[in-house]
Parts: structure tokens; sequence; C-alpha cells
């Protein structure tokens, strides 16, 4: 591939001599020979024990980083997009040829990349959605109190007793007593929450079910009894639609029905418009993608792959869980889960350099004035200072990089 470039390096001579007697002082300090002290060698002793091999290895790290600082210097218009890889061609008691494995970034050819005729959804909602959004609204501030009187029903908390038995036998795991199950969560078998509803408090049943065919291998398709008792039940009770609702979840302009249900339409928009413009500004980039022509090096979707990795063991580890607590969950093992994160970074990668491609063609020039101006207002917005913003950022070109590649969206959207 055109981005693909190899550059050896030789370190010989009287500077290779030097690396193999760094190297030797360090490995002498374990070496053992009989009539020797631990640690006093002599080299030449200690060569003919060994051979000089043996001290190829750490002579070979030890002049890696002057070998590639020494060749990034002299090849000052090659810029790694990945970590560049490292093999050693030739080495011998005179000399060590290293060769360097550089990959920049791909030459991107854009097709078409405005006025893409991809139609945006128009968002709405419909008395269905005003309805549930106002309920779960409700729910947040309902109170759980006893139901006198009545029965089981639907959303309501039976606090119970059950046994459960297979094979005429009581079955491990399949009891509890004063348990809080609400109707409706599908927490027990598929029949058991419904087999509740009607029941009264002192009332006793007994539960004839069957397993479902996806449960444990054991028990799946098998004949279950529960014995269930409810204890008490207990339901929630919504608040009223009123002044005081309102002013609790933060409409304090809002003093009507009518006006508070505006009000909740209008969020219940500003949510679907902001999915709707991720959605939109997707389909773009895809399209864009599909019409440009770039090559990606496998070690470019790799490097991502692991970016990617790292973001989600953050996110696991923020859960109280390790990643490998989370393959084993899963039931899948580190390079399955390389394997499925695949097509996503390479759709990452492509919509980068789309958009980079974008800002280039389209002569973004952005100024440390502008940039600076965007960190405050950034900073702000976080609740942090400016330098703060900078350092967890990473600096100010990369606020430049940042505005850029917005900027290219902004184009590729079409607006």
């Amino acid at each position: 591939m055109k981005n693909v470039k190899e550059i050896e390096y030789t370190i010989k001579d009287k500077e290779w001599e030097k690396l193999l007697d760094e190297s030797f002082k360090k490995n002498v300090k374990n070496a053992k020979i009989d009539g020797f002290r631990k640690g006093h060698v002599t080299k030449d002793m200690y060569i003919k024990k060994f051979g000089i091999e043996s001290l190829y290895r750490d002579a070979m790290d030890l002049g890696l980083d002057e070998a590639y600082r020494s060749v990034m210097t002299g090849n000052k218009d090659l810029i790694p997009v990945v970590e560049p890889a490292v093999d050693i061609k030739e080495i011998d008691e005179k000399h060590i040829m290293y060769v360097f494995t550089i990959i920049t970034k791909p030459e991107v050819k854009l097709g078409k990349y405005k006025a893409l005729g991809v139609k945006k959804e128009k968002a709405s909602v419909t008395k269905e959605e005003l309805s549930k959004e106002i309920e779960n609204l409700q729910a947040r501030f309902a109170e759980i109190v006893v139901k006198e009187n009545g029965v089981v029903a639907d959303k309501n908390t039976a606090i119970i007793d059950f046994e459960g038995f297979v094979d005429g036998k009581k079955l491990d795991g399949g009891s509890g007593e004063n348990y809080p199950l609400e109707i409706g969560s599908n927490t027990f078998i598929p029949g058991f929450e419904t087999g509740l509803i009607g029941m009264k408090v002192g009332e006793e049943k007994e539960l004839k079910l069957k397993f479902p065919e996806n449960y444990t291998e054991e028990l799946k398709n098998k004949d279950v009894t529960f014995k269930v008792k409810v204890n008490e039940i207990k339901e929630r009770v919504l608040p009223e639609l009123n002044k005081e609702f309102y002013e609790d979840l933060g409409y304090k302009d809002v003093k009507t029905k009518e006006e508070f249900e505006n009000k909740v339409k209008e969020d219940i928009i500003k949510r679907k418009e902001a999915t709707i413009e991720d959605k939109y500004i997707n389909e773009c980039i895809e399209k864009a993608v599909s019409n440009m022509k770039v090559e990606i090096n496998h070690e470019i979707i790799h490097e991502e792959i692991h970016r990617m990795m790292h973001q989600m063991e953050d996110q696991i580890r923020m859960q109280g869980l390790s990643l490998d607590q989370y393959l084993e969950f899963s039931h899948m093992t580190r390079e399955q889960l390389e394997e499925q994160m695949h097509p996503e970074a390479e759709n990452r990668v492509k919509a980068r350099y789309l958009l980079e491609a974008v800002a280039d063609e389209e002569k973004f020039e952005i100024t440390d004035k502008d940039a600076e101006k965007e960190a405050e207002k950034l900073a702000e917005n976080y609740g942090m200072t400016k330098e703060q913003l900078l350092t967890e950022f990473g600096g100010l070109e990369v606020v430049k990089y940042d505005m850029k590649m917005r900027k290219a969206i902004e184009v590729v959207k079409g607006e």
C-alpha cells in the first residue's frame, strides 16, 4: 500500500559494541560460572560460556529508541498514524539492522459529499406517547401504599410466600418469604404473576406451570407447582395533575393541564429531534463515505478496535465489573469481542478520514483565538477552568481539530 514505508537503520562498529557492553553489564549481574563470584565474570568468559548471542536482545532494546528517533528525524514528512512496527533484519557481533514499518494517513479521494439527498425525519408526538410520558412522570412521584380490602392487580406489588415443587420434590432456590413481586415485571416464569391477579390478602393458591424452553437445561419444559400465599398488597398512587406536581417537575410557569401537556410534548419533541439529528448525520456520513475511495490498512482498524476496547473497559469498570468478568458473563473471548467490533471500528475510521478530507477540501482554518473562545465556552459548560479543559482535551490543537470536524459535519449535512 502507498502509505506503508519500510525504513532500514543500522547501528554498527563502536556504537553497537557499546550497546553490547551495556547489555553485558546488565546480564552479568545474574550470571553464575564456577570459579567466579556472582556478578564478577569477565566479558570474555561470559561470552565463552553463554555466547555473544545472549547479549543481542538487551542490546537491541537499548538501541531501539535511538534508532527510531534517528529514523523520524531524517523523515520528518512521515507522520505515523499507528505505532510503527519494528523487525530485526540483520544482527551479529558487528552490527544490527532495524526495519521500521511506518504507516501514514491513507490517501482519500472524495466523491460527492454535499447535497446527498438524505431525507430527514420530522419529529411528532402521538396521543399515546404523550399519555405514556405523563404517566412515567407521575410514576417518579408515586406513593406506594398498602391496598386495603382489594385484590392483586396489574402493577401492584404482592408480598408473598412461595414454594416450588418439581417431580414432587422441593425446588432448590424456588422458595421465599415476604417476597415483594411487582405484577407485570416478568421477574418469575410465565404464568406466575398473572396467576396472582385477583388473589386477596391471606389467600393461598397452587399455580401449576411449566418452565420455558429457554430455561436451564435441567428444568426447561418441566412441570412445576408453586404454592403461594399473599401476605400484603401494595399499590402505586399517582399524584394528581396540579400546580404542585408541575412545580415538583421543575415547570414553575405551568399552571393548567393544557400548559403541562404542551410542555411535556415540547420535551418529547426535543428528545426525538436530537435522536433524529444523530441518525441524519450518520446517514449523511455513510452516504459520503460510500462515495469516496480509500484503502484502510488493517493496522489502523486494529488500533481503533483497541481504542474502543479501552472505552468499553472504562464503562464496565464504572459498573463495578472487569472486562474479564464481562467476557465471562457474555460467553465470549476477547478475540470474539474484537471481531464483533471490527465493522464499527472500520466505519469510525472511514468517517474520520472523510471529515478530515472534507475539512482540507473546504480549506477550513481555525485560529488560536477561535479555539481559545471555544475552549472558554466548553469549560463553562463543563463547570471547569479553561486550563483544566485544555488538559482534559489534550491541548488547543485538539480543540481546533474538534471544531474542524464539526464544521465538516455541517458541510456533509448540507446545512
